[in-house]
């Protein structure tokens, strides 16, 4: 769990700094796992200044920010195009856009801050 943990970290930093990826969603995971694995780093990730308090409103009340929320459901959208466009089958395209519509659909009926 705790190197699953720092794999959602780095995932979550590369979700910060690119439009592609929502890293909000990685970085709750990620406290999740430290929760499990080592409460050091998890207070770690909740003290950081830049990582922790997207996660610690998360905690809070399940609060998700309304541009995290657009930024996700439009990085699905798009990551769903370029499946389409590089010709994936159509049942496992069927699997990822019900994935992706429902993890869309809980995420914008989130309280946002």
């Amino acid at each position: 769990m705790f190197a699953l943990a720092w794999v959602c970290v780095g995932l979550g930093i590369v979700g910060i700094v690119t439009p592609v990826m929502p890293g909000t969603v990685f970085l709750i995971l990620a406290a999740w796992l430290f929760t499990r694995s080592s409460p050091r780093f998890e207070r770690w990730l909740l003290t950081h200044p830049r990582l922790g308090p997207s996660v610690v409103a998360w905690r809070a009340s399940g609060v998700v920010p309304r541009w995290a929320q657009f930024t996700a459901a439009a990085s699905m959208a798009g990551s769903f195009a370029l499946l389409v466009f590089i010709g994936l089958p159509i049942p496992v395209l069927a699997i990822i856009g019900a994935i992706f519509v429902g993890v869309s659909a809980y995420l914008l009926t989130r309280p946002t801050a």
